[in-house]
């Protein structure tokens, strides 16, 4: 059931493209299958865990051990990361990149676009008034066909400004970290967060040979990763950030979280995350609203 009252298939389904079914303990999964893509996306968190076009091997990379339960954070897809990214500012116990991954959210919308695209809409049921006490609604709207588009839009209904910092978390499937290039962030300045945190510029393209973890600055022009081996390209472009997050764990660390589903699942996965994070926090004022927007292409 849904919050109208009806089934969530009755209200919003689409025939033949768009469904909902409970994966165990109201574990609600959408799935979606039209003439471009097929892809799947939990209403918890608004998170899309995967998106294949078709006759592609997958795009966005979902860890095998990922756990499916209520208020826990998925390993792989597109965490959205909000009302903050990384640790809180000040409050230490508050948990890391915000609440709205591990929140309930609500199909708003459904919609078979001209083109076979499917487009869907969803708001956050309600926040955490202990951790946000205030009345900033937020939506996401997709668009998922042979592009996917993701729109994370944040109003500030209060009588004074706020502080906004989000990140669109994705995790890239890759076929060897090792193997890709990651283009379009040379000459950028950028926070190295591996070990002591330095601010260093970025020489040339990225390549992966260790533990990468930074948040890179002043950078709103698309960013390509190139995989050799799949012999494709994927395109980041981008609206409302300017700071991007290139992530993956490497070796010891992959051993430490456990849920790769191998020792070297890191090779599978790299993390390119459209935020605004650190030095590109958003001060939002009262009543205006702000938009974190991507779209991803397959070359």
């Amino acid at each position: 059931m849904n919050a109208k009252g009806g089934t969530l298939n009755d209200d919003f389904g689409i025939e033949g493209q768009l469904s909902f079914r409970d994966a165990g303990d109201g574990f609600i999964i959408i799935d979606i299958d039209n003439s471009h893509c097929s892809a799947s996306i939990a209403m918890q968190g608004a998170h899309l865990m995967s998106w294949t076009p078709k006759g592609e091997k997958p795009v966005i990379w979902m860890s095998p051990a990922a756990t499916f339960a209520t208020g826990k954070s998925i390993r792989g897809g597109v965490p959205i990361c909000w009302p903050w990214f990384g640790a809180h500012a000040t409050q230490n116990t508050f948990p890391s990149h915000g609440f709205a991954r591990t929140s309930q959210w609500q199909v708003t919308a459904t919609d078979q676009l001209e083109d076979g695209c499917t487009r869907i809409s969803f708001s956050m049921v309600d926040g955490n008034s202990q951790l946000w006490p205030l009345n900033t609604p937020v939506a996401v709207d997709m668009v998922i066909g042979h592009y996917l588009e993701i729109a994370l839009t944040t109003e500030n209904l209060e009588d004074e400004s706020i502080t906004l910092g989000s990140a669109l978390h994705t995790y890239f499937t890759v076929s060897d970290a090792s193997k890709i290039t990651i283009r379009g962030l040379d000459g950028c300045d950028y926070l190295d967060t591996v070990g002591s945190i330095t601010r260093k510029k970025q020489q040339g393209d990225i390549t992966i040979a260790e533990e990468v973890d930074r948040i890179y600055f002043d950078q709103g022009q698309d960013i390509v990763i190139e995989d050799p081996v799949l012999g494709r390209e994927i395109r980041i472009e981008k609206q409302g950030s300017h700071s991007t997050i290139v992530w993956n764990p490497w070796i010891d660390k992959t051993l430490r979280m456990g849920d790769f589903g191998s020792d070297d699942g890191y090779l599978d996965m790299v993390c390119v995350e459209s935020a605004n994070a650190s030095e590109d926090i958003i001060e939002l004022a009262a009543g205006d609203s702000h938009t974190l927007w991507v779209r991803y292409t397959l070359e």
